[in-house]
């Protein structure tokens, strides 16, 4: 006599590891957007499902942008505003909020290069960069922080610099016109690595995280001399290309990476490494 199959209790169908992948019903801001690295950023996020709000200075060029995404068939939307100015942040969140209901993926992207002449560039400059660079990602990053936080879920996604955790090699300029010495830029992406910490701690009780991209250079027609001893200085022999992000920034913004926070990851070829 056969006894009956016992019932089976309290067995969830586990997600696929693909599926955790997935940004689908999900929405993501990316600041600077349609900048070198911003532009692979806002596609991959869009491409695994999420819709995506660009967001920058430039509404000209930001809406040709979105508008070239949108024929792709990706769902991409540009706003406006300035990371200089408070209430210009606090106004994107507003818009945002309204049109999107919340916010799950924040990309803090955008940057200014204020100091056009490297280290003689006048005192100002460096206060400009500050307020933007500095005291904007802190702003636009509490003002959609908390709104995650309320939501109880989110991922914060900190675009750093390999020149935010080493220092210049400036023999890769001898030879080039090219302005080298920029000591806001290692400042702030020097302290975006700790920052990303900081709010990974702050925003964790909240299930919202933070991670920083520790990105290398990208190849966009620098001169031969810096790009051929460049490219010795990597493990891989080569700058980034228009791909090399978005694989890195799909798993930081979706359940993939669900238990990763406050980290910096090196995305540089082997740069930092050798």
């Amino acid at each position: 006599m056969s006894l009956p199959a016992a019932p089976i209790i309290g067995i969830i169908s586990p997600m696929s590891v693909l599926d955790q992948f997935s940004l689908k019903g999900k929405t993501a801001l990316v600041t600077g957007g349609a900048g070198l690295y911003g532009r692979q950023i806002v596609d991959a996020l869009a491409e695994a499902g999420a819709k995506v709000f660009v967001a920058a200075r430039s509404r000209e060029a930001l809406e040709t942008f979105a508008a070239g995404r949108c024929e792709q068939g990706l769902d991409v939307e540009a706003l406006t505003y300035d990371q200089g100015d408070e209430a210009s942040i606090l106004s994107l969140r507003d818009v945002l909020l309204e049109r999107a209901g919340q916010l799950d993926v924040l990309v803090n992207n955008a940057v200014l290069r204020s100091m056009k002449e490297g280290y003689q560039s006048p005192a100002e400059a460096f206060a400009q960069s500050m307020q933007v660079n500095a005291t904007g990602l802190f702003i636009i990053t509490r003002a959609f922080g908390d709104e995650m936080a309320k939501q109880g879920s989110g991922s914060i996604i900190n675009i750093g610099s390999i020149q935010g955790v080493c220092g210049e090699d400036a023999s890769l300029y001898v030879g080039t016109d090219m302005v080298h010495g920029s000591p806001d830029y290692y400042f702030h992406k020097g302290g975006v690595t700790n920052f990303t910490r900081f709010i990974a701690s702050y925003y964790g009780p909240s299930q919202v995280r933070c991670n920083c991209v520790v990105a290398g250079g990208f190849s966009n027609s620098q001169p031969e001399p810096f790009y051929s001893r460049y490219k010795e200085r990597t493990f891989l022999g080569r700058m980034a290309n228009d791909e090399d992000m978005k694989g890195l920034m799909v798993y930081l913004a979706s359940d993939a990476s669900q238990y990763m926070t406050g980290a910096n990851i090196a995305l540089d070829g082997g740069y930092t490494a050798k």
